[in-house]
């Protein structure tokens, strides 16, 4: 086996603590701010005023209650590269939009512009939503199911360990930017549960393979060995994966970017996860079964003499 160049496993404590301080962040944020769910979900009005510079969103604000929107306390007004606005309300009727629209842009005095008016009814939204944690669900199934199948249970609950730790974290990230929800989100997050899951079986597979007839070594020191045998593999698996999302982030557009921002949170927590957080629990799993334990207390009895 290759020499060992990382002691991931002798570092593990710290990896598990930084784990749950991440944890206790996101559902503290969650619990606290919550997330912000967009017209999608909800259901309401998405208007896109343009060449809105020198408007501030105290006076959108006050142009939509002028103009009758309901619940203007609750608009949500979100700046843009542009100098413009886009601003999400819970009016359902479009026709009604329409005309508030109109009124907003003669009110600010805004330069004549399209339309921009999109209206969502409530009942959309909750096919939106229930759509989305069907699509969650059968994904972690499906998962469980392979892994179980092709490796072993506990190689597949310590990967879908792993998958619900990157998706609550960027759950927690969106909580606290105050970012919206919307179905790029949710299309990001499945994309993430297959690239994290992609690292996650690389090193398993390596593991699984130096696993049988083992004897030269503990369990725990052959994980370690097995991540630095895969090592320079996952570090350019995740350059490759993370650079055009960072692209995409920073210079894609508004829609390109709402997609990109999920993907870089979740593919950088994904690839911390494999070895932070799925590999170490696997071995601590794997070393409680008897012909582990033996390898353990021979090779620590080794190392006290």
């Amino acid at each position: 086996m290759a020499k060992t160049r990382v002691d991931f496993m002798g570092r593990k404590k710290y990896f598990f603590a930084f784990s749950g301080a991440l944890i206790v962040i996101s559902i503290v944020a969650l619990l606290v701010k919550g997330l912000t769910f967009g017209v999608d979900f909800q259901g309401g009005t998405s208007m896109t005023l343009i060449d809105a510079g020198g408007v501030t969103t105290e006076q959108v604000r006050d142009a939509l209650d002028a103009a009758g929107v309901p619940d203007t306390a609750n608009a949500t007004i979100q700046p843009t590269d542009d100098g413009g606005y886009i601003v999400r309300t819970a009016e359902s009727d479009t026709a009604r939009a329409q005309e508030a629209f109109a009124a907003i842009v003669e009110s600010l005095d805004l330069p004549e512009q399209d339309a921009n008016v999109t209206t969502i009814g409530p009942g959309w939204g909750k096919n939106v939503t229930d759509a989305s944690l069907l699509a969650l669900a059968v994904s972690i199934a499906a998962i469980l199911i392979y892994i179980s199948i092709r490796f072993e249970y506990k190689m597949s609950l310590t990967a879908v360990l792993a998958l619900l730790h990157d998706t609550v974290i960027v759950l927690g990230v969106y909580a606290i930017s105050g970012r919206e929800v919307t179905p790029n989100t949710i299309a990001a997050v499945l994309t993430i549960l297959g690239y994290s899951l992609y690292d996650t079986i690389v090193v398993f597979h390596r593991i699984r393979e130096n696993a049988a007839g083992l004897t030269k070594m503990s369990f725990m020191d052959m994980t370690n060995e097995s991540i630095n045998q895969v090592l320079m593999r996952w570090v350019n698996t995740g350059l490759i994966q993370v650079i055009p999302v960072l692209a995409l982030l920073f210079f894609g557009g508004e829609t390109l970017q709402d997609f990109a921002f999920a993907m870089a949170i979740g593919l950088l927590a994904a690839a911390y996860s494999t070895v932070g957080l799925a590999s170490p629990l696997y071995a601590i799993w794997k070393e409680r079964e008897p012909k582990f334990q033996a390898l353990k207390r021979k090779y620590e009895a080794q190392a006290s003499k």
